[in-house]
């Protein structure tokens, strides 16, 4: 049995292709204008890799918020309840997820079988997102993989007061005429997403085994200032931006298996 999960964000496409239940291939684009063909990328991508045809896919599940638009897709089902169900597939303990996306934050609570018991998002600012660090990187003229590793090299945090992105980028560009170091500013912003990120967490209640998915779980440095003000040390998988479209992917096999006769 062969099935696919899409999950389609705002800044990159994935797709998981699932062969009996295990992993077979994945894929991860970046998103383009369009969603539909963001997913079918994404979708080659994978089935390339796996030596697989497009018809050779018995079912398949949307996630993410260009879901509703993917033509191939069977079923659309949310992102939180993929990110729980893909989470709990890699570390079965996990209780409490952190997604950090491109757009938005997700903080969400799940039981021992990976089915979401409690969330809360933040969708209505970009601060503490992925996008967020994208501008801020562009500010300081630094690669966006780099930022998280040079804001460990920062002997303190420099001071980041505003809440709103967009306000951010032009405080942080004042402080940077400053001669403030770029490892202190980077830092401050982390610390910055940190404490936004963990008000959502502290809504949800945080249990053991806590788990970060999304890009920025690969930011060493916004790791580092989330895992402190936590009190744990997160669990975080090989590929944490797959684990949207690897729940996505899961649920396709559950309903194709249901399918059967």
């Amino acid at each position: 049995m062969i099935v696919a999960g899409v999950d389609v964000g705002s800044l990159s496409g994935e797709t998981v292709i699932l062969r009996d239940g295990d992993i077979l291939s994945y894929s991860i684009v970046k998103t383009g204008a369009d969603s539909a063909k963001t997913a079918e990328r994404a979708t080659e991508e994978a089935l390339k890799k796996a030596g697989i045809p497009f018809e050779g896919i018995e079912f398949t599940v949307a996630t993410g918020y260009g879901r509703v638009i993917v033509p191939f897709a069977d079923k659309n089902i949310t992102e939180i309840s993929c990110h729980a169900k893909g989470a709990s597939y890699i570390f079965p303990t996990v209780r409490t997820i952190l997604d950090m996306g491109g757009q938005d934050c997700k903080a969400i609570r799940c039981n021992d079988v990976g089915k979401v018991t409690n969330f809360a998002m933040n969708d209505k600012c970009a601060a503490g997102t992925g996008r967020f660090c994208d501008v801020i990187a562009e500010v300081l003229d630094i690669p966006l993989e780099d930022i998280g590793k040079i804001s460990l090299q920062a002997e303190k945090d420099a001071m980041i007061s505003s809440a709103c992105a967009v306000f951010a980028k032009t405080e942080v560009v004042t402080i940077l005429r400053r001669g403030t170091p770029k490892s202190e500013i980077l830092s401050g912003i982390h610390e910055a997403i940190a404490s936004r990120v963990f008000a959502l967490l502290q809504r949800v209640g945080i249990e053991r085994d806590f788990v970060i998915t999304g890009g920025i779980a690969k930011n060493l440095g916004v790791v580092k200032k989330v895992a402190e003000k936590v009190g744990l040390e997160p669990l975080i998988s090989q590929e944490p931006q797959i684990v949207g479209a690897l729940g996505a992917a899961l649920f396709a096999h559950e309903m194709c298996k249901k399918e059967q006769p």
